[in-house]
């Protein structure tokens, strides 16, 4: 056998695992921005525009023309500065938008925090927002997202003050949402768990971690539903992780791909954070699901 021969024989031992890469650059990522979401048929793009701090959150809208994402603009339902608004997320049948604002909520002078609100597709542009008042509490409520049959997973700030956060769920029962309830272990932890993304069908979760046996600051981890019980949680590896942190992660069954932030600190007050993508996602969760366990009883 040649060299040549015996190089190209082995090439495939020698190829780099596949990474995650920064999705539309100068276009939606432009090193301002997190919280990305897609509607099902690929055309309509939400995302938060930070500038790299948290003194101003506003979400921004594109639309896909002829293969080419068309210059953003201000979503409708969130213009409502001084207040903030985030982490928009397309409900699986692509009609709803789940997003959360600290916009005044009437009757409630105290309410300071971020509510979960939702707004609809409609033909004459998106609905006026609904505050999911029988989610909400004082507490902030944040990253909410919502499986096929209507169940909403999200994070909730810890009500004792520590300072971290856990993974709460409320399911659609005879037309309403129920009263939100702890995840539970082995996904909540004494460290912070949010974002949460619920898969449609439930049947796995991805969310982030300041576990600190991760690659660095905060990382994404998945946990499979089994025997109606949740896996001890996975981190999603170095192909998606990395030293800074990974967050808002957003999975589109249709694309095949795993979509999430990326943020590293520029300085004491601003970031750097784009949205990056992973293709073929569920070779991935294939290959995570195969070594999905469940805590011992």
């Amino acid at each position: 056998m040649n060299k040549i021969s015996y190089f190209l024989l082995f090439v495939p031992f020698f190829i780099t695992a596949q990474q995650a890469k920064i999705y539309e650059p100068g276009i939606i990522s432009n090193d301002g921005v997190f919280g990305f979401t897609l509607s099902p048929d690929s055309n309509r793009a939400l995302w938060v525009n930070s500038n790299g701090g948290r003194d101003t959150l506003i979400i921004m809208e594109s639309v896909k023309r002829n293969g080419k994402w068309q210059k953003p603009v201000k979503a409708s339902f969130s213009n409502q500065l001084p207040h903030k608004d985030i982490d928009p997320i397309f409900s699986p049948d692509g009609k709803t938008v789940l997003f959360q604002s600290n916009r005044p909520v009437k009757g409630l002078p105290n309410r300071t925090r971020f509510d979960i609100y939702s707004t609809e597709k409609t033909e004459n542009g998106w609905s006026e927002p609904v505050n999911l008042s029988e989610i909400n509490t004082d507490a902030s409520e944040s990253f909410a997202s919502i499986s096929k049959k209507g169940t909403i997973y999200f994070m909730k700030d810890n009500e004792n003050g520590t300072g971290k956060s856990d993974i709460y769920f409320s399911e659609f029962i005879n037309g309403k949402h129920t009263a939100a309830k702890n995840l539970g272990e082995p996904i909540n932890t004494n460290e912070r768990e949010s974002n949460p993304y619920i898969s449609e069908k439930e049947d796995y979760i991805i969310y982030f971690s300041t576990d600190p046996k991760g690659f660095g600051d905060v990382d994404l981890y998945i946990s499979f539903r089994k025997n109606n019980k949740w896996t001890i949680p996975q981190n999603l590896g170095s192909e998606i992780n990395s030293e800074v942190a990974e967050f808002c992660p957003f999975v589109h069954q249709k694309e095949n791909r795993l979509y999430f932030a990326r943020q590293k600190k520029k300085d004491e007050k601003r970031f750097i954070e784009n949205i990056y993508y992973y293709e073929n996602f569920n070779a991935l969760l294939k290959k995570l699901k195969k070594k999905a366990v469940l805590p011992k009883a």
